[in-house]
């Protein structure tokens, strides 16, 4: 099972050329998703906007190449945002899974004749994103004891999180379903496939699109303490907090 190629066994009854053309689709989606949420929300367009405005210290390319590297390994590799280590961990899990895992189904449904690593690294994908994703989502994302919320509240930028899960879970079992060429089978792959496409086709929609957006502004904050800008704010409060709060301490960020 975990050697087999799972989209090979599809062959049968789908031509690889159809599972090849939703892929592409796919990536189209999430593409034009991607341009279509920068020019609704004028992301891009605030981003430069606010880069121009601000005015501080010269900061000169070897500076800001390495400000750049800072970015890349710090808060994009490393989840560097992230000051809590549950939620950095959950956060790595899931990213780094949802990167293998869609990687290798790309190779697999563009080469059935895959080696056995491949069907491996894709199980192996699937489940860092069920661990990282169901323990966000039923021990981080609500705060329930912080913030007061019900943890079943769903709330619209839920919709990637449970898009995902709904995806990679419904794909693992249709897998292992197929493997023991059970009946059910085929009703999991249609369930699988439903739930991919509300994935990537609804990033206008879902916090889908941040992946792209939060390298950006981590590079921008980092330039703004660089030319002493800080984004046109106050420095920080060179006093600690003074009185307590009765507001319990957060736990998932």
């Amino acid at each position: 099972m975990f050697i087999s190629n799972p989209f090979a066994g599809l062959s049968a009854s789908i031509p690889p050329a159809v599972m090849q053309t939703f892929l592409v689709l796919m990536v189209v989606l999430v593409a034009a998703g991607t341009l279509f949420d920068i020019v609704h929300k004028g992301s891009a367009r605030y981003f430069f906007n606010n880069w121009r405005k601000t005015k501080g210290k010269h900061v000169d390319g070897g500076e800001l190449a390495s400000i750049a590297v800072r970015t890349v390994v710090v808060d994009v590799l490393a989840s560097g945002e992230f000051c809590g280590a549950r939620r950095r961990i959950a956060h790595l899990l899931t990213m780094y899974g949802f990167v293998i895992y869609v990687v290798t189904t790309a190779v697999m449904v563009f080469n059935h004749n895959t080696t056995a690593i491949v069907p491996r690294l894709w199980w192996i994908g699937g489940l860092m994103v069920l661990l990282g994703g169901y323990w966000f989502w039923f021990f981080i994302r609500a705060d329930v004891v912080a913030e007061g919320n019900s943890p079943f509240r769903v709330m619209h930028a839920d919709l990637f999180i449970l898009s995902l899960l709904s995806s990679v879970t419904l794909g693992l079992i249709w897998a292992f379903l197929q493997a023991r060429a059970s009946g059910g089978a085929n009703v999991f792959f249609g369930l699988y496939i439903i739930a991919t496409t509300v994935l990537f086709a609804s990033v206008p929609w879902s916090k889908f699109a941040h992946m792209f957006f939060k390298p950006a502004a981590a590079f921008e904050k980092r330039v703004s303490y660089a030319n002493g800008t800080r984004s046109n704010l106050p420095g920080p409060a060179d006093k600690p907090e003074q009185f307590g709060s009765a507001r319990t301490s957060p736990r998932h960020y």
